[in-house]
């Protein structure tokens, strides 16, 4: 499923429009990405957390060339499943 059939699906079912639903959906994406940004979490009781994970410093290697080379440390944000929503899956 993608976005545009998220929406359609939630407008279908609430009966809202699409127009409104995905208002409603950027808004919902948005806080989440600008809560991640400032380096905080955002967690939905019973759907999951999302939150920003820190990579270190590590040494790679190019798998062109066989090279070493230096990879630098970053952030990547990652969403942890919460039970209910594994409990639903399986």
């Amino acid at each position: 499923m993608n976005k545009k059939e998220l929406i359609k699906a939630v407008a279908t079912k609430t009966g809202f429009s699409q127009k409104d639903i995905t208002e409603v959906v950027d808004v919902i994406l948005g806080t989440i990405s600008d809560t991640l940004v400032d380096g905080n979490e955002v967690n939905i009781a019973g759907f999951g957390k999302f939150l920003v994970q820190e990579r270190a410093a590590r040494e790679g290697v190019n798998p062109r060339t066989g090279e070493a080379l230096h990879i630098e440390a970053s952030k990547t944000p990652k969403f942890k499943p919460g039970k209910a929503l594994k409990d639903a899956v399986k």
